[in-house]
């Protein structure tokens, strides 16, 4: 298990350089919420076509979209926006991303079992 550290450390460097560009293109929260939905639409995505290639699960799932999905930034966003009294914009940023997210893992498993025999 060890020795798959570089692996994720290379791709946890280049998903977090990926989440810093899209923030830069997107500004927070809703750059964060699309962060999230496209990372989790990869992860279903990888979850499916990757089975079994553990190399490559360490590279791209654990480092590239750890890297680049951002729940800890999505949380903060979500506080801030509640303490700034915008409570209806945090309401439908909170929930939101968890619908979204967790329709793209879905999609993106679904999507990945049509493409594989």
């Amino acid at each position: 298990m060890i020795q798959s550290l570089p692996l994720v450390a290379l791709g946890g460097a280049i998903g977090a350089s990926l989440r810093f560009l899209a923030v830069s293109l997107w500004p927070a929260p809703w750059g964060i919420m699309t962060i999230n939905v496209l990372g989790c639409l990869l992860m279903g995505g990888l979850f499916v076509l990757l089975e079994g290639r553990s190399a490559w699960v360490f590279f791209l799932m654990t480092g590239i979209l750890g890297g680049f999905t951002t729940f800890s930034a999505y949380a903060l966003d979500t506080m801030k926006l509640w303490q700034a009294g915008q409570i209806l914009p945090a309401l439908a940023y909170a929930g939101g991303t968890v619908i979204l997210s967790l329709g793209a893992v879905g999609l993106g498993a679904y999507i990945a079992r049509g493409i594989t025999p």
